[in-house]
């Protein structure tokens, strides 16, 4: 009798359980700061709906994408739209789509020489990413603070080195360094200014909104940090609730008291 008990009392936990252990595994791929740190808050958000969410960090831009394309991982949070298209640009058997906007990481120059950009000397260095993607939002930077003057007509997100119209300063830019090296391009003082990507500043401790000689506005900002996917998977039920997670009002919170504007949630 007592057995028979316990049976039926076993059986009715696991019936009540039974919705946790029918969670779909979710794999993301994403850069360590501030992306990964943001998916390992919204864990909890999505193992409400039903989703366990495992979060594999890489260090650089390049294989989050492979990873993707050769179904290791289910999404990937790293990379903007712009660098998305020049990646398929020069991949066309990749099939990847942006599943979402979550947040923007304005873009930094700094310089251990110069308190601002007008005060670049003449024939001055200016160190970039190995990335024509950034070309433009770093020049834009430029052009605002009056440094250098580009051509007209040309969108924002297109505008490279050769569409400077105007240089006064014969300021050569170099954009010849993998991204992730060049927090220490600026500690060694290889240039007089060096442009530097949030998260890498970030996990550089350096402060990417009080260092830096000149920010990028992100306001209206066309960078925004994409979740990632391989075409079709935009409308599995745990990539729409990853998205959905991700631009939560909890996980917009998380980023404003964590990066105090080194890195902004896109605005709906």
């Amino acid at each position: 009798m007592l057995n028979r008990i316990f049976a039926a009392t076993f059986a009715s936990v696991l019936a009540l359980a039974g919705p946790a252990f029918a969670q779909t595994k979710l794999t993301v791929g994403a850069s360590p700061t501030p992306h990964a740190e943001i998916l390992e808050f919204a864990k909890p958000l999505l193992a409400e709906k039903g989703v366990d969410l495992n979060v594999v960090v890489f260090q650089d831009y390049i294989l989050p994408n492979t990873a993707l394309v050769g179904g290791d991982i289910d999404a990937n949070y790293f990379q903007h739209v712009p660098y998305l298209n020049e990646v398929l640009a020069d991949n066309p058997d990749y099939k990847l789509v942006n599943a979402g906007g979550v947040h923007v990481e304005p873009i930094g120059i700094y310089s251990k020489r110069w308190k601002s950009l007008s005060e670049l000397p003449q024939d001055g260095r200016v160190i970039l990413r190995d990335s024509v993607a950034e070309e433009g939002r770093i020049l834009a930077i430029f052009q605002r603070e009056g440094v250098v003057k580009l051509k007209e007509g040309v969108e924002a997100a297109a505008v490279r080195i050769s569409d400077i119209a105007e240089n006064p300063k014969n300021l050569t830019f170099l954009p010849d360094i993998e991204a992730a090296l060049l927090p220490q391009v600026y500690a060694n003082d290889e240039a007089d200014a060096v442009t530097i990507n949030a998260n890498y500043a970030l996990g550089a401790g350096l402060d990417p909104v009080k260092d830096p000689i000149a920010v990028e506005s992100a306001e209206g900002n066309p960078y925004a940090n994409i979740v990632t996917v391989r075409a079709g998977d935009e409308t599995r039920p745990e990539i729409v609730a990853l998205v959905e997670a991700l631009k939560s009002e909890p996980v917009r919170q998380f980023i404003l008291d964590t990066y105090k504007g080194a890195v902004v949630p896109v605005a709906e």
